[in-house]
């Protein structure tokens, strides 16, 4: 079986860490140059990620903002 994309693997990271409330709700997270950095990853893997994230109900975007972890 194939490795999963790298959006998927950082998707299920930060579900993680939601999950074990290493981020709590309202908590922003990194933007999206910093997570390229710190996983060496493309923008677009990033924007895939969040919109995945997004469309589970994990976090929000605000634009122009951020990308915060949603209240539950």
């Amino acid at each position: 079986m194939p490795p999963s994309p790298k959006w998927v693997a950082l998707a299920e990271h930060i579900r993680k860490q939601i999950a074990s409330g290493e981020l709590s709700p309202g908590d922003k997270l990194p933007s999206t140059a910093q997570l390229c950095q710190i996983h060496g990853v493309s923008a677009i893997v990033v924007r895939n990620a969040m919109l995945t994230l997004k469309a589970e109900g994990l976090v929000v975007g605000v634009p122009g903002v951020g990308v915060y972890v949603a209240e539950r």
